[in-house]
């Protein structure tokens, strides 16, 4: 079989010693005169072959560069593997087919679709047929990902599914997050939780430098696409506001979803690692949001068609789910970080709608009109795309001091806190950090997490400091007498006392294995 550039060549049964130059007679006399043809040896029905075979497949190679060999079966894999075949010419496997007729769908993504095969596995079958360099490249990035830490499933196999390809995982009678919410609906709390959780530890990863690609570039191409179908000078605005945001060397997933998280007995595992990115988090949250809101926003049915739950439910899970990583239930705070997500999302749906022929399609044209009057509205009056996330975890070490106080400083600048309560607020971290560091673990160190809330109405914040040492309630302790004499006095015992009178609150808990103190002041 050939065309002008390629022409293919079936080796088939034996080829050794006893037909080795009959093979290649064979083969050379439907070789083309032009050696720039590809040559393709399909080895579909090859059985064996010896090291006279191989020396067939050789000289072919030298004359034809681009010689590479198709569906060869795991035996003749092998031998062509140990004798260096596989580094000299591309070599492709044989896969066996599998059949997605009947499954259960269980994950849906930019990429491909996720079906449940049997009780133990599962198969992503990817949408470009030609899939196979898109299946290389996620084996890589979840493996980056499990390495770094991150519980993910590692496909084990490769398997032809009707014109692609998929890779198949093991996912053990696992459940999506989206089949719990529509079965389960009393797990809601339980769902956002974990679902923060995980969302938490993956923007909490550093990923080493060239290892994933910058979300970041990727959103500007969606930005500079749109600004032609904007407004000249809100156009301009949203290019900028993506230019902008800072470059973060931590993983986003890029397609975070509920139908994306499994829960395997009582692990949970994330999925569908093919969009594994470096960037900063509201790249996520832009993603996140359209798959709860945006997509669904001018058809309330398209959530239930690709999550299984509905607009309502949906709805509720996004704004906990904000709420819960934003950590902080004020709905100022909550709204602007989710306009700011709503910008990401907005652009990247037109951007994609109208690549696939939105504004030919009267429907299609109206929800395209929808997305771009919300945009245009958040543009003219969100300045920046960037936010504070207001919760750290590190080692209870005493060196870490400053990390913890410009953490906390970033976040008292945000609000319009006043210099006098800064001070007030920076003394009272530091006196409860470093007794943290000193004193919470016995032997070696620890972590420690450090929350901070802010809030508009009244003028407050609230830090929140959480280790796992030894249980000590520092409110305890009696207040040193301060009408004593400098010979009468004590040494100690003044950084708690400080800390009660600059703060306006101050409380103390032990509650699942963790020492928790808050502090509480207004301004």
């Amino acid at each position: 079989m050939q065309n002008e550039e390629k022409m293919t060549i079936e080796l088939c049964g034996r080829i050794d010693s006893g037909n080795a130059a009959q093979v290649e007679q064979e083969i050379v006399a439907k070789l083309p005169e032009d050696r720039s043809v590809s040559i393709v040896l399909n080895a579909k029905k090859l059985e064996y072959i010896s090291s006279a075979g191989l020396r067939v497949i050789l000289r072919v190679k030298k004359s034809y560069p681009s010689l590479c060999i198709t569906e060869v079966n795991a035996d003749v894999y092998d031998i062509l593997e140990m004798t260096g075949f596989t580094e000299m010419m591309p070599v492709e496997k044989a896969y066996r087919t599998v059949s997605v007729e009947g499954c259960e769908e269980i994950g849906r993504g930019a990429n491909g679709t996720i079906y449940r095969i049997d009780k133990d596995n599962v198969v992503k079958v990817y949408n470009n047929a030609d899939a196979l360099s898109d299946i290389q490249h996620e084996r890589e990035v979840a493996k980056l990902a499990l390495i770094l830490g991150i519980p993910t499933a590692i496909s084990y196999d490769v398997v032809k599914v009707g014109e692609s390809y998929g890779s198949v995982f093991e996912l053990l009678n696992a459940r999506s997050f989206s089949k719990i919410l529509s079965t389960e609906p009393d797990k809601m709390d339980w769902c956002v939780d974990e679902y923060v959780k995980m969302l938490k530890k993956i923007h909490g990863t550093n990923v080493p430098a060239g290892k994933l690609p910058d979300m970041k570039e990727t959103a500007l191409d969606w930005a500079k696409f749109v600004r032609d179908y904007l407004p000249a000078d809100l156009g301009e605005k949203l290019v900028k506001l993506v230019q902008t945001v800072p470059h973060t060397d931590t993983m986003i997933h890029g397609d975070y979803h509920t139908k994306n998280l499994e829960l395997q007995g009582d692990e949970v595992l994330i999925i569908d690692m093919d969009t594994l990115a470096v960037g900063h988090p509201i790249f996520e949250l832009g993603s996140m949001f359209n798959a709860y809101i945006g997509f669904s926003e001018y058809n309330h049915k398209n959530i239930i068609k690709f999550q299984g739950f509905d607009f309502e439910t949906a709805t509720v899970f996004w704004k906990k789910t904000l709420s819960a990583y934003l950590g902080t239930t004020d709905e100022q705070t909550i709204r602007a970080v989710e306009d700011k997500a709503r910008i990401i999302g907005y652009t990247r749906l037109i951007r994609r709608s109208i690549r696939r022929g939105g504004l030919e399609d009267p429907e299609k044209k109206k929800e395209i009109e929808l997305w771009k009057e919300e945009l245009i509205d958040l543009l003219q009056k969100v300045d920046t795309l960037t936010f504070l996330l207001n919760e750290i975890q590190l080692e209870a070490r005493a060196d870490l001091l400053p990390l913890v106080q410009n953490f906390i400083g970033e976040h008292l600048e945000a609000a319009g806190c006043p210099v006098k309560a800064q001070m007030q607020i920076e003394i009272s971290v530091e006196e409860i950090y470093v007794n943290v560091a000193n004193y919470a673990y016995s032997s070696g160190t620890g972590p420690v997490t450090v929350r901070v809330e802010t809030f508009r109405d009244p003028a407050s914040v609230q830090i929140t400091f959480a280790d796992s040492g030894t249980p000590y309630d520092p409110l305890q302790k009696p207040d040193p007498d301060i009408t004593l004499s400098a010979k009468e006095r004590k040494v100690g015992g003044l950084g708690i006392f400080m800390t009660k009178q600059m703060m306006d609150d101050i409380s103390y808990s032990h509650k699942d294995g963790k020492n928790i103190l808050t502090l509480k002041k207004m301004f």
